[in-house]
């Protein structure tokens, strides 16, 4: 593959023919996300969907194995890259690029978005409904690649697994989609409790929970548990889709479930991984937080008098009510949890601490800072028409 530096309008004209482009990703390795990803893939291809797979783990790819396609190789047609065809997926991955399976990709971050930039324009995707992504774990060169190169990814799905050691990695992974301005579609908890193989009964093995807590801690939708089941990875290393070679188990209804309820009912329908009503009603419900000390806004977030909540409809640009609250105790920690119980998305500050941003962050607020002392709803104003002037964060400590 070329390393050069191209334009991306041929990645937005292949990607134009793509309905939905969901993004798998995981906060760290060994959750079972490319298992996922396949499974995924496989479900809405069954159901009736044109399905392609995106492999991005340029220095792990493991989709080829997975789908028994390891000794197949993409076609070149027309000057484009014809992908693989896996009994009906569409699927690229470098690991179908490699002399061997045991060849390493020793690249650099401007060559693995070359190679990336390449998968997405210059291969014959066609018309799709949905295109997965299998992200490699974290937020490193290649999600942020394909984030920047696709320009609108309609979601992501984030898989962990119980123990807590990863599930608060799910924190950076939402993060990192917030930031980026990607819906999140859900969290995944994978391998949670061992399907038995005879009877199907799961017992816990590990902590249990962790996955759901971390989304209701963050705002976001819990899609649903996988167990732990020896045949998943039976049909892994087979070559094959565990939700098509075991339609019938258990876990199999449990990850069609979780299909069903990231993607619209109804022939026809687009393969959907973003709950569209879901991110709807979401924008509809904005509340944006501005701290108020002398009817203004305070230039020093931490010694405001009160906070004006402010609901907001994004769509129509219009400030719908406007709440004052007291400001609670100055302490540590506590008010980025005091304002998302109050259900702030955003707030608008003078001057905020590296630290409080961050905290503000996890909690699921968005924080723009440096912005002038006007009445908020002037400042909100010129949010929602995009006028509003930020200078220098005045309060960074």
């Amino acid at each position: 593959m070329e390393s050069t530096e191209l334009s991306n309008q041929p990645v937005l004209d292949r990607m134009s023919h793509v309905r939905r482009k969901v993004l798998v990703l995981s906060g760290k390795g060994g959750v079972g996300k490319s298992t996922v990803a396949v499974n995924l893939a496989a479900s809405l291809m069954l159901a009736g969907r044109r399905t392609g797979l995106l492999d991005v783990d340029i220095h792990g790819p493991s989709i080829p194995t997975m789908l028994g396609i390891e000794e197949k190789q993409p076609g070149f047609e027309n000057g484009a890259i014809v992908p693989v065809d896996a009994d009906g997926i569409k699927v690229l991955s470098l690991g179908l690029f490699l002399r061997s399976p045991d060849d390493p990709v020793i690249w650099r971050g401007p060559m693995k978005m070359n190679a990336i930039r390449q998968f997405l324009a210059d291969a014959a995707w066609g018309d799709l409904d949905v295109l997965v992504i299998d992200s490699p774990p974290g937020t490193g060169d290649e999600p942020l690649s394909v984030c920047q190169l696709i320009g609108s990814v309609d979601g992501a799905i984030i898989v962990t697994t119980p123990q807590k050691v990863s599930a608060v990695d799910v924190r950076k992974s939402i993060s990192f989609c917030r930031e980026l301005r990607v819906p999140v579609i859900g969290v995944i908890e994978n391998m949670s409790g061992f399907a038995c193989p005879a009877c199907g009964t799961v017992t816990a093995v590990l902590r249990e929970g962790g996955g759901r807590r971390i989304a209701e801690d963050m705002g976001v939708p819990f899609l649903g548990s996988i167990p732990l089941d020896p045949k998943i990875a039976e049909s892994c290393d087979a070559g094959r889709a565990y939700i098509r070679d075991f339609a019938d188990s258990p876990t199999a209804r449990i990850m069609r479930d979780i299909v069903k309820s990231i993607e619209p009912a109804g022939p026809g329908a687009a393969a959907s991984a973003a709950p569209e009503p879901a991110v709807a009603k979401k924008e509809k419900e904005m509340k944006i937080a501005v701290p108020v000390t002398g009817g203004k806004l305070s230039m020093h977030f931490g010694h405001c008098e009160r906070f004006a909540m402010l609901d907001v409809d994004p769509g129509k640009k219009e400030i719908l009510g406007r709440m004052d609250l007291d400001a609670p105790p100055h302490e540590p920690g506590l008010l980025p949890r005091w304002l998302a119980d109050k259900g702030a998305n955003l707030i608008i500050a003078g001057g905020m601490g590296r630290r409080a941003q961050d905290l503000f962050s996890d909690s699921g607020i968005r924080v723009i800072v440096g912005a002038p002392a006007g009445s908020p709803e002037d400042v909100v104003r010129g949010y929602l028409a995009g006028t509003l002037e930020t200078g220098k964060n005045i309060c960074d400590h």
